[in-house]
């Protein structure tokens, strides 16, 4: 089990790296989209899974290994302060409560569609 999840955590950090990268490359600015985007979309994803009902050691792989690795708390809440820091609190905060209320929003969503598998 711990080398599953420390596998599936590094190849989520790895989406996490690429997917970041690609969204910020696209969209140009101060606001943090790379990282917005993964967690919204790993939190999606865990809504899924929670609301298909999957369970066990299946879940734990998924959810502490794949998921973990792709959605990253410390990496928001840095870039928020680092926003902040830099003169532009408004947008830190914004990034801040964004992330909240689309995160909250997604893992609601993720079980709606999960429940329908």
């Amino acid at each position: 089990m711990f080398i599953g999840i420390g596998v599936l955590g590094g190849v989520g950090a790895l989406l996490r790296f690429v997917l970041d990268g690609a969204i910020s490359t696209r969209i140009a600015g101060a606001f943090p989209w790379g990282t917005f985007a993964v967690n919204v979309i790993g939190a999606l994803a865990l809504g899924v899974v929670i609301g298909a009902g999957m369970s066990g050691d299946g879940l734990r792989l998924v959810s502490l290994g794949l998921l973990g690795g792709l959605t990253t708390f410390s990496t928001w809440v840095f870039e928020s302060q680092r926003l902040a820091e830099a003169g532009l609190a408004r947008l830190g905060l914004l990034n801040f409560a964004l992330s909240l209320v689309f995160g909250i929003g997604a893992v609601w969503l993720g079980q709606q569609i999960g429940g329908l598998l």
